[in-house]
């Protein structure tokens, strides 16, 4: 990208105004230009002052420079982080949805694994039947080695 700088010498004729041609930044090219119009003023004869101008030009357009570098370098730095971020974000939306799938199928299979309520009837029906058979044969044979049937025979 080329800049173009206002340039110092005095109009070819005094009915000629001075142009500067715009810059990057307004202020510094108004700041110059009005010393420039201030330098007009003045007797051109004076080399010395025109060559100071001239070397402040060049600094002021040297940190303009170094300005749009840092300022491209921020501006690409930002885009940066913005793409990490985006990446970032998406990465953990995509894990906890995983994640929760995971939890919810595994509450699933414990839920399908637990019996339902006609089991647990027939477990329990069966349960109390075979406690009163075995009482009612223990009571009636008794225990080999503790004692011997409590109801007759």
């Amino acid at each position: 990208m080329t800049k173009i700088e206002p340039t110092v010498g005095a109009p070819a004729s005094p009915s000629e105004p001075f142009i500067a041609a715009p810059s990057a930044s307004g202020a510094t090219v108004t700041a110059l230009s009005a010393a420039s119009r201030a330098e007009e003023a003045a007797p051109t004869a004076e080399p010395r002052k025109l060559d100071q101008l001239s070397r402040i030009e060049d600094k002021a357009a040297r940190i303009e420079e170094k300005f749009a570098r840092y300022e491209a370098v921020f501006t690409r730095a930002e885009a940066s982080l913005e793409r990490s971020a985006a990446k970032v974000e998406s990465a953990t939306g995509a894990m906890d949805f995983a994640g929760i799938r995971q939890e919810v199928a595994a509450l699933r299979e414990r839920v399908d694994a637990t019996p339902r309520s006609a089991t647990l009837f027939t477990t329990a029906l069966v349960t109390a039947v075979l406690t009163v058979l075995l009482t009612i044969l223990v009571l009636k044979f008794g225990v080999p080695g503790l004692f011997s049937g409590l109801l007759p025979r």
